[in-house]
């Protein structure tokens, strides 16, 4: 198989996010299945390879350069490396969508959530599609522990509602911890707390692209927390309201703060293992591998200089194909 090329602009406290501990265990776990290595673009840093460098590289070993597979994850800074890149093998690692750009059938694109992959299949239906879940650790797990902490917040992605209305309202009720820094070892807090509450459309409606695929919620159901969440994107995968979860900002403050008060006294229904399994890493790379092998066989197509004979989905072609739609109809009653 190719060597791949994670592509990150950097790897430090500037880039700090889920996204980027998202992408370095994709990394971590494609390392199990062909060779692999990340490589910054935006900042060198110690022992890491540097984009610039590397095409340096490759463009003197264009054997080295067909044998390499570059990865693109960071959703504002794709179209600008796509454009970069053009000549090499690339493939997309899309997790939120909605950034409004479009790649050539010549990039397949791996989507960390259902919900994505159907944007893509929609917006890039001539592209090979696959999906490849985000990957819950086995140290999220429910530890059958006494829990001290009632409800669980984590204030960043929170809404407003759930920060100023939810959260005041719920103080009453139990002990409320908000977590407003780094947490080191966030499978122990959610082994504390029997309520977990995530609210995040608010701010992927305010950042105009989706929630990719919401990895806390999923995480806190394994710890054995009671959750409740939006359900706006890739949330929508795994969350399932009135069996595995519960859907926040239900109709009115005072709704919701009923609904969490039982959840805090009621015990954790069991959680059925098959939700979690798909992202268990063992399960993730057996996918990774079919995946891996089947964009190999196309980039190897590709190498023949074969290009896409499909047409595109421009908006001059869908304009021509409603006009020749709209004239069969026409002529269809009147002959």
């Amino acid at each position: 198989m190719r060597t791949l090329y994670f592509l990150l602009p950097g790897t430090r406290e500037r880039y700090a996010c889920g996204g980027l501990w998202a992408e370095l265990k994709a990394f971590q776990l494609a390392q199990q299945v062909t060779t692999a290595a990340v490589v910054t673009y935006q900042q060198r840093e110690p022992d890491t390879l540097f984009l610039p460098d590397l095409l340096q590289t490759l463009a003197r070993s264009p054997d080295d350069r067909d044998r390499s597979i570059f990865v693109l994850s960071w959703g504002f800074h794709v179209p600008q490396l796509a454009q970069r890149l053009r000549g090499y093998h690339c493939l997309y690692h899309a997790h939120s969508a909605g950034y409004g750009f479009r790649l050539p059938p010549s990039v397949p694109i791996i989507s960390v959530s259902r919900n994505t992959l159907g944007y893509w299949g929609q917006r890039s239906p001539h592209a090979l599609l696959y999906y490849l879940p985000n990957e819950i650790s086995p140290d999220f797990c429910d530890r059958q522990q006494p829990r001290d902490l009632d409800v669980l917040v984590q204030a960043r992605k929170s809404s407003t509602y759930l920060l100023q209305q939810l959260v005041p309202a719920l103080e009453s009720q139990g002990r409320v911890e908000v977590v407003r820094s780094y947490v080191e070892d966030l499978p122990a807090l959610f082994n504390r707390a029997k309520v977990y509450l995530y609210d995040s459309a608010e701010y992927w409606a305010m950042q105009r692209v989706t929630e990719g695929f919401g990895l806390q919620p999923l995480e806190a159901l394994a710890c054995g927390c009671q959750v409740f969440s939006s359900v706006n994107g890739g949330l929508s995968d795994y969350l399932d309201p009135g069996f595995n979860s519960q859907k926040i900002a239900g109709y009115a403050t005072g709704f919701d703060v009923a609904r969490i008060g039982a959840a805090m006294r009621s015990p954790q229904p069991p959680l059925d293992p098959a939700l979690l399994a798909p992202h268990r890493p063992a399960a993730i790379v057996q996918r990774l591998r079919v995946i891996l092998r089947e964009v190999n066989q196309f980039f190897d197509y590709c190498q023949g200089d074969r290009s896409s004979d499909l047409p595109p989905w421009s908006r001059r072609r869908l304009a021509l194909l409603w006009c020749q739609q709209k004239a069969q109809k026409l002529r269809d009653r009147l002959f």
